[in-house]
């Protein structure tokens, strides 16, 4: 069968998880991409992957497929064009626009700039169609808020969500897992550490969220709030969740996880019962200066007893780190499974104290 795979800059989910699925499954893939020289190796095509009408002139393939937060809609579109499975691109949409997707659920307060006078401070004000944490700060005040930079780009401002964080792995509807969320302190919202949990009792309020967003086709990643019996969803990633915990999630689910959403995507979803049985968490080690990355250990699994902690980095010796404040801040990723949480913690807190990282 004959797949494009939609793709803007390459990502490990990509290269290292969805190509390689793809192989398997026998898939004769072409990469349409505004950047072809990201993926040396694969047959890729010079495209404007924002333009729908680009991706149905490339040509018709037997499927769609993207795994970028910013190219779902024009990949929906593509695919509703072709008559060929995919999202809802209404669906795509909203979940990618912040504002609108406010909008739909009406459950949190939400404006667009410029912020009315009468605003319920504190407010948390992020990008329309941000990522990564990307210039997401809370403000107490309209004083703080006039203080801030003037925006680059399309910004909304909304209600700041006090409880706990989680996350929600689904796929075509189906609840994968949860992951708890432990995040940088206020004023920003850098994810530092994810723990594998039981899905929250109010996570039925998050799927009819999502039922009424219009989700329910391949992947998606959601973050929500859990205070006093309330989930309030937070934002919706119409994808795989990223920064290597896709492939946690694979191993926790002892599945071809890659394989099992491209054959959503080729109308074949797979039907399994999800049984994790081991404990785990994703410990990310964030920059906290600028600097040159001199020293870091290499990638590769190590055992510590019964648990493993595989060390996956986002930035190598010699890099220049340039502080953001941001998930961009990563140096890397250390994801460790074991058999219960003493086992995970004890790992966790061996390899750190037996590897090094520096800025300098």
């Amino acid at each position: 069968m004959r797949v494009f795979f939609i793709a803007g800059k390459a990502t490990d989910s990509v290269t290292h998880g969805f190509l390689p699925a793809a192989d398997r499954l026998g898939l004769d893939v072409t990469i349409l991409t505004d950047r072809p020289q990201e993926h040396p190796g694969r047959r890729a095509v010079a495209c404007d992957v924002t333009d729908y009408r680009e991706i149905v002139h490339a040509g018709r393939p037997d499927a769609y497929f993207s795994n970028s937060d910013h190219l779902q809609a024009a990949t929906a579109l593509a695919a509703e064009f072709y008559g060929l499975p995919g999202k809802d691109w209404k669906a795509a949409l909203r979940c990618k626009n912040k504002h609108l997707m406010r909008a739909h659920l009406g459950d949190v307060w939400s404006s667009p700039f410029p912020v009315p006078a009468n605003a319920p401070y504190p407010l948390v004000v992020k990008p329309r169609e941000g990522v990564a944490s990307e210039d997401v700060v809370l403000v107490r005040s309209a004083e703080e808020l006039a203080l801030l930079p003037p925006p680059r780009r399309p910004m909304v401002a909304e209600e700041y969500l006090r409880g706990e964080l989680h996350t929600l792995e689904t796929l075509n509807g189906q609840v994968l897992g949860s992951f708890h969320t432990t995040v940088s302190p206020e004023p920003y919202f850098i994810e530092e550490r994810l723990d594998w949990a039981p899905p929250p009792p109010e996570t039925p309020q998050v799927v009819e969220q999502l039922e009424s967003l219009g989700v329910g086709f391949g992947a998606c990643h959601t973050e929500f709030i859990v205070q006093d019996g309330r989930a309030r969803i937070v934002e919706v990633n119409y994808r795989v969740i990223g920064d290597h915990c896709d492939f946690l999630l694979a191993e926790l689910l002892g599945r071809d996880l890659f394989t099992d959403i491209l054959l959503a995507h080729l109308g074949e979803p797979p039907a399994f019962e999800p049984v994790p049985k081991a404990e785990a968490t994703v410990d990310y080690l964030v920059a906290d200066r600028s600097g040159v990355l001199s020293a870091a250990p290499e990638p590769g699994v190590t055992r510590y007893g019964e648990a493993t902690v595989t060390y996956r980095p986002q930035r190598s010796p010699g890099d220049v780190i340039t502080l953001t404040r941001t998930n961009r801040d990563y140096l890397g990723t250390i994801q460790v499974v074991g058999p219960d949480r003493a086992a995970v913690e004890g790992a966790l807190a061996d390899f750190r104290r037996e590897r090094a990282w520096s800025v300098d």
